[in-house]
């Protein structure tokens, strides 16, 4: 027979009053654990008669938590909300990791309110011992379904920055660190920018010894050791995410080495065959611009010189030479070459880079033929450079405020930066011996102090007054949402697109996981 309301609020007040005799009162709360066979307002008393008196009866601890679980799983979303509220209550020291991971488990509600309430209550049990909430956590990470999967790792992307430095102690954040390295074994895509994301912020890896451990994490998913295939978009895919993920990472003390190295050799070679994973992504100019960020963190290359030649056969193949001259002395009548600012950018940056390593490169190891096949290109390129730049200063005169965010506007302050860094490179490359020790600034990075080695014709910033004074510009757009510039004459044929990484999944077919495998969990208990 089922237990009545007033039956609940009795024994409640005998276990009430009991006071320090609660445990002589065992028969008082087994009826209130079989209100959860009554309806639904016997089940929200319940709710929250349980777990009141849970820890004053630990031979019945099993049977309340499971009481309290069928509560969890009602049909009623009140009651369940009411459940998972007093959830927390139970996590005793010894069902801390049971509590995680039911509580785990309980994130692939779709209801919005069920949903928070499961993520105040992991966040509640956190505070009270982290450790024990993170076992359960990524128990249902490694073993769980894959809605579980997704929904903790993303409770762990978001949530764990949260948690404060008393909860989120030194042996707390390596246990973090451990074991997601075990879920790394095995992930898509968006689970390792998610999970990246996830270590990247531990207090416990921010030394100089700890990015190092992060960019070893990285390597191991990128598998340089083994040869890139163009045509695989999934392999490209992994391969950009991975790098992408590494770039924050590097400084002058935790070198890009082995990424610049496996572009060199991998990479550069079948630029032209790489198969983009999305349609709208310029790949070629994606994987320049990755390299190119790369470039300065770049430390001792065991192959240097066979690298930069690869670095400088691809430059050339981008520098075209200028069209043939008829007898009159006028240019025949094809089409001139198109001027790929974009692409020039990147690739001379990053040469520029790796040059200062081996500074004699094109003095020593170039032959002398092709040396000066290359001069006549930087030549032409530089007459080409000259023109557009003072197009877009005319173009960009007396431009203020509104007048320089319009879309068009936006473009060609891009656009100058672009070609005032090519003309300080090329400056430099000029030089006899050739100079590699002028400093530019990205044309899609942040703004920099003005640099000593700028250029000394005005920059694009100084346009936007007419010259005289030096003005804001509109902040550069997200790295991925990168513009390339398409100058008026139609010179040049590029795409402005938007590509935004964390949204894919790129590591199908690699590591046995794929998206969907796993199948729809149903809500039957799997506790």
């Amino acid at each position: 027979m089922a237990v009545t309301i007033e039956e609940l609020y009795r024994n409640y007040g005998i276990l009430a009053d009991a006071k320090d005799n609660l445990s002589q009162h065992k028969d008082a709360y087994q009826a209130i654990l079989d209100g959860v066979k009554g309806g639904p307002k016997e089940k929200r008393l319940a709710a929250q008669f349980i777990p009141k008196f849970f820890s004053s009866f630990p031979e019945l601890a099993d049977a309340a938590i499971n009481a309290q679980l069928d509560l969890c799983e009602d049909e009623d979303v009140s009651i369940r909300r009411q459940a998972i509220k007093e959830l927390p209550r139970f996590a005793t020291s010894e069902n801390i990791f049971r509590v995680a991971d039911i509580l785990t488990q309980l994130l692939q509600t779709d209801d919005t309110a069920e949903f928070n309430q499961v993520n105040a209550a992991l966040i509640s049990i956190s505070k009270m011992d982290a450790k024990g909430t993170l076992g359960g956590l990524f128990s249902q990470i490694l073993q769980g379904e894959d809605i579980v999967r997704e929904r903790a790792i993303k409770f762990l992307s978001t949530k764990l920055k949260t948690l404060t430095e008393d909860v989120m102690t030194k042996e707390v954040e390596e246990y973090v660190f451990a074991e997601t390295k075990k879920v790394m074994e095995d992930v898509t895509g968006e689970e390792f920018v998610l999970l990246m994301r996830v270590v990247s912020g531990l207090r416990v890896l921010q030394s100089v010894n700890g990015r190092q451990q992060l960019v070893e994490l990285v390597v191991e998913q990128a598998d340089l050791e083994q040869a890139l295939n163009p045509a695989d978009p999934d392999a490209v895919d992994r391969l950009l995410q991975c790098t992408r993920q590494a770039l924050p990472l590097f400084s002058k003390n935790v070198h890009s080495t082995r990424f610049v190295t496996y572009f060199c050799e991998n990479v550069l070679p079948n630029l032209s065959t790489l198969t983009s994973p999305v349609a709208e992504l310029d790949i070629q100019l994606e994987v320049l611009k990755l390299l190119a960020e790369m470039s300065p963190f770049c430390g001792d290359m065991e192959k240097l010189e066979a690298n930069l030649n690869t670095l400088f056969t691809k430059l050339v193949e981008f520098m075209p030479l200028p069209p043939e001259e008829v007898e009159n002395g006028e240019n025949s009548a094809s089409e001139e070459p198109k001027l790929q600012f974009s692409y020039v950018e990147c690739l001379l940056f990053s040469f520029h880079q790796l040059g200062r390593k081996l500074p004699d490169f094109l003095v020593d190891k170039v032959d002398a033929e092709r040396l000066k096949d290359f001069k006549i290109r930087l030549q032409y390129f530089a007459r080409g450079l000259q023109v557009y730049i003072r197009q877009l200063r005319v173009a960009l005169q007396g431009k203020t405020g509104d007048a320089l965010k319009t879309e068009e506007n936006k473009i060609k302050v891009v656009a100058l930066k672009i070609t005032n860094n090519i003309n300080v490179l090329i400056k430099d490359l000029f030089h006899n011996p050739p100079s590699y020790k002028s400093t530019v600034t990205l044309s899609w990075k942040p703004v920099q102090k003005p640099e000593a080695a700028a250029p000394k014709r005005p920059s694009g910033e100084e346009m936007g007054s007419g010259g005289s004074t030096k003005k804001q510009i509109t902040p550069l757009p997200r790295r991925d949402a990168r513009q390339i510039y398409n100058p008026p004459s139609g010179k040049y044929s590029a795409t402005i697109g938007n590509f935004n990484y964390e949204q894919r999944g790129g590591f199908r077919g690699g590591r046995g996981r794929g998206f969907g495998v796993r199948g729809n969990r149903s809500r039957g208990r799997i506790y």
